[in-house]
């Protein structure tokens, strides 16, 4: 190595704590300290003890346990509703069967087919490797 060349490494390797240990910090005197005081900025609006953030999650779990408490309470009666709509006699929701009454007809509801018999709703399912259909 020539002395060139070791000076500069020597200088680098020097010079490379005081890099660490310097405060260079608008508007203070330049200094050397160990550690640097050490600023948080809470308030940004993505910060987790921000107030915009508080705030936003507040809201967002009001309106979900509004909307919740609200489907909750519509459901005996959608359930009631679809009780009475049920033809007399009709299997209890949830029977499972292996074959079809007569005079069943497809019905398509929200993308999926049901078999439509006389008012009874009917949709198809595996059984292990039967297939069934389970009154809705």
């Amino acid at each position: 190595m020539t002395r060139n060349s070791f000076l500069n490494v020597f200088v680098a390797v020097l010079a490379l704590p005081v890099l660490y240990l310097a405060d260079v910090t608008p508007g203070t005197a330049p200094g050397l300290t160990l550690v640097r005081q050490a600023q948080a900025i809470v308030g940004a609006p993505l910060t987790p003890v921000s107030v915009a953030g508080v705030a936003r999650r507040t809201t967002a779990r009001a309106v979900t346990a509004t909307a919740a408490a609200q489907a909750t309470a519509a459901a005996p009666a959608e359930q009631q509703a679809v009780a009475a709509a049920r033809p007399a006699g009709a299997p209890a929701i949830g029977t499972v069967v292996s074959t079809l009454p007569e005079g069943c007809e497809p019905e398509i509801r929200d993308g999926i087919e049901y078999q439509n018999c006389g008012g009874v709703y009917y949709r198809s399912a595996f059984q292990g490797n039967n297939l069934v259909y389970v009154v809705q």
